[in-house]
């Protein structure tokens, strides 16, 4: 049972933001604030709900390694951008740190700093004593169920619009993102998030309703608030009532087969038509396909590198790795160009204290060091990738012609 607490007047409770909506489970009372990260009117409707109804535990919309970045500013020193790519997680930082840059720059824009209503909110839980509990999936977990079930296309379409979102953030304003709070507004842009991406909306927003409500229903308290995004808000009033296991929303997908063929099959298709045609005595040819294979592979890998703002032996890595990389599906050439910018370029702890105000800007966002790294390895990697689809489809038709 749900309903919207709207302000009120006289000697009784104080009153409570119109973006507050309590639900009663029994004898126990949530208010869910659907907030803004970006909104100085979040932060306000943090304080003023949790000074009125002073909670026994305050939830927040945060996982441990999101509340160790927006409570530990030193975090970004300890980076490990070796270990990163060592561990294939350069695409989901990249990801995440342009959808940082989103926020910070819309949240620059309006003078205000990105979750400063979970700032807020923590503060108030230890201010008053409340227990405070994080509710939320771990990001890792998200963006990797996120990126594991989208398809190619998707996957290309998204990370557009994710580079296009480097331009955007000026065409927003204060009045903007406190509609965009609205449950009516809302629903119009979950429902043309889910039209263009039905796997995006429903791993960041169903399946985090549902994880979000049960974290919440199990968190301590008679009286408890939660301090949520606002897209967030509808779903969980659904979804608190049931019981639903959380297990299957912590695994990570499993990969399709038809990737791990190609992975594996077009390095064996490419070897084997080179292979025949050195057996068949047709070497001229043979010899003329491995240039081909060469050219066109590490010349898209090292113009990947280029448009990164790579190093010089960094491009050149990339031109000589691809060509070898794209047969061998255990490396990439992003990683062995990625690394070694890491080597010619090695970030130092000033580059990363200036991370999150770099990726703020187009042009800081190239030159960081540590940015530019994770830029090496994607777009090497693309380069690669399609040097692959390119070279290897010319040589076939070479081959089979």
């Amino acid at each position: 049972m749900s309903e919207d607490r709207e302000t009120t007047a006289g000697n009784g409770p104080p009153p409570l933001p119109s973006t507050v909506k309590k639900v009663q489970l029994g004898d126990r009372e949530i208010y869910l604030v659907g907030t803004a990260h970006v909104s100085k009117q979040s932060v306000q409707d943090v304080r003023d709900t949790i000074e009125a109804v002073e909670p026994d535990t305050v939830c927040v919309e945060l996982c441990e390694a999101r509340f160790r970045n927006i409570t530990d500013r030193d975090q970004w020193k300890r980076t490990n951008i070796v270990k990163i790519i060592r561990e294939k997680k350069a695409m989901l930082l990249l990801s995440s740190l342009i959808m940082t840059s989103f926020q910070r720059r819309i949240a620059a824009r309006l003078g205000v700093t990105p979750g400063a209503e979970m700032v807020e909110a923590i503060e108030q839980a230890k201010k008053r004593g409340a227990k405070l509990v994080l509710v939320d999936r771990d990001i890792q977990i998200t963006l990797r169920r996120t990126w594991g079930l989208l398809s190619l296309w998707s996957k290309m379409k998204m990370m557009t619009q994710l580079v296009g979102s480097l331009f955007l953030a000026e065409e927003i304003d204060e009045q903007t993102i406190e509609e965009l709070k609205q449950e009516e507004k809302l629903a119009g842009v979950l429902e043309m998030l889910a039209t263009e991406f039905p796997t995006v909306k429903g791993t960041l927003i169903d399946e985090r309703d549902v994880y979000l409500s049960q974290k919440i229903k199990a968190a301590e308290g008679r009286k408890i608030v939660a301090v949520l995004g606002a897209g967030h808000v509808p779903g969980i009033v659904r979804e608190i009532e049931k019981d639903t296991p959380l297990a299957p929303l912590e695994q990570l997908p499993r990969r399709p087969f038809w990737p791990q063929i190609l992975k594996w099959g077009i390095p064996a298709a490419i070897i084997s038509l080179l292979a025949y045609g050195f057996l068949t005595g047709d070497t001229e040819r043979s010899w003329e396909s491995i240039w081909i294979w060469v050219l066109v592979n590490g010349s898209l890998s090292a113009l990947g590198a280029l448009l990164a703002l790579g190093h010089p032996l960094t491009i050149l890595t990339a031109f000589l790795a691809a060509p070898l990389t794209s047969l061998n599906p255990m490396i990439a050439a992003g990683w062995v160009s990625g690394l070694a910018q890491a080597v010619v370029k090695k970030p130092t702890v000033e580059d990363l204290e200036n991370l999150p105000d770099a990726i703020t800007t187009v042009k800081g966002f190239w030159l960081n060091p540590v940015s530019r790294i994770l830029l090496v390895v994607v777009l090497s990697n693309l380069g690669s990738t399609l040097g692959t689809f390119i070279g290897g489809s010319w040589i076939a038709g070479r081959s089979l012609s």
